[in-house]
């Protein structure tokens, strides 16, 4: 990959954690450029304060889980930053390194962002859709990376909570005229995880067939408690099992609770971990479902 506009400094700090993170693996979800950016293909990304924009390649980092306890189960990881920059460090890498420790391998998504300085993309069409083709890439290369193709959650923060209910709550547009095989694979994800997401898809209207859902956000979010709230109602109604967390005193932007000093914060990965493995994530079960329903169709 190559950056721009980062300070030496920064850069430095950024590639060291990437590094121990297993960032050199890093796989673009079109080769040839994603529909409707092909003209943009290779171009740079910029990085600022470990902030990242200009993203044309949408693209998969691969952090595996450590081999002496991976589990086969997958999450694809949307880190959030209003549709402007991805906020790659904090709701990226090192979410992805919480999930290793429960041996989940992590896939962190860089995707298209509709409110960047001059972007042409829509958070509906093109950020959703590389949501959707990274569920499927997941699956596609499953063998390769040693995970389950039916444990393939998705996890959000944010603007990429609002990807994760547009992708898990919502109806899939209309399938393209161009395919390839990675197409040929579901987008549904098997579990969803949304952090502190945005209002973009809420209410949903595709409950019905939503897979399990983990919620977290904090009550003084003015901005995302109302739509956590809402969403977990709805898929309760709908017979959807759902998890809330509503953190009291707690606002935006906790990312993994290293930025807070409150215990609760602190440990909600913990509570994570602990659904994850109440709900049968993190062991095979057979291509069938955590409740012991086959897995619907795509």
């Amino acid at each position: 990959m190559v950056y721009k506009k980062i300070g030496g400094a920064v850069l430095a700090v950024l590639m060291s954690v990437c590094v121990q993170a297993g960032a050199q693996q890093t796989h673009l979800l079109w080769s040839d450029g994603a529909p409707g950016s092909e003209k943009r293909h290779g171009e740079a990304e910029t990085v600022q304060n470990t902030y990242v924009s200009n993203i044309h390649d949408p693209s998969l980092t691969v952090v595996k889980a450590d081999a002496r306890h991976a589990n086969g189960a997958a999450v694809v990881i949307a880190p959030g930053g209003g549709h402007r920059m991805l906020v790659w460090m904090n709701e990226g890498m090192v979410a992805a390194k919480s999930l290793n420790r429960a041996g989940v391998t992590a896939f962190v998504l860089k995707y298209r962002l509709a409110r960047d300085q001059g972007s042409t993309y829509s958070i509906e069409n093109d950020a959703a859709a590389d949501l959707r083709r990274a569920v499927r890439w997941v699956r596609a290369h499953a063998t390769e990376f040693g995970v389950d193709p039916d444990r393939v959650g998705v996890m959000g923060f944010s603007a990429g909570g609002e990807l994760v209910s547009l992708v898990a709550d919502n109806p899939a547009p209309a399938a393209g005229a161009k395919q390839d095989a990675v197409d040929k694979q579901s987008a549904r994800p098997d579990f969803q995880v949304l952090v502190y997401p945005g209002p973009l898809g809420v209410p949903a209207k595709a409950v019905a067939n939503a897979p399990p859902a983990f919620i977290v956000a904090g009550s003084a979010d003015k901005c995302c408690g109302p739509p956590a709230v809402a969403l977990y109602q709805q898929l309760v109604a709908a017979g959807v099992s759902a998890e809330l967390h509503m953190y009291a005193d707690t606002d935006h932007a906790f990312n993994m609770g290293q930025r807070s000093e409150r215990l609760s914060d602190v440990h909600w990965p913990d509570r994570l971990a602990d659904w994850l493995a109440d709900g049968g994530w993190l062991v095979p079960h057979g291509g069938r479902s955590p409740q012991g329903v086959p897995s619907p169709a795509p």
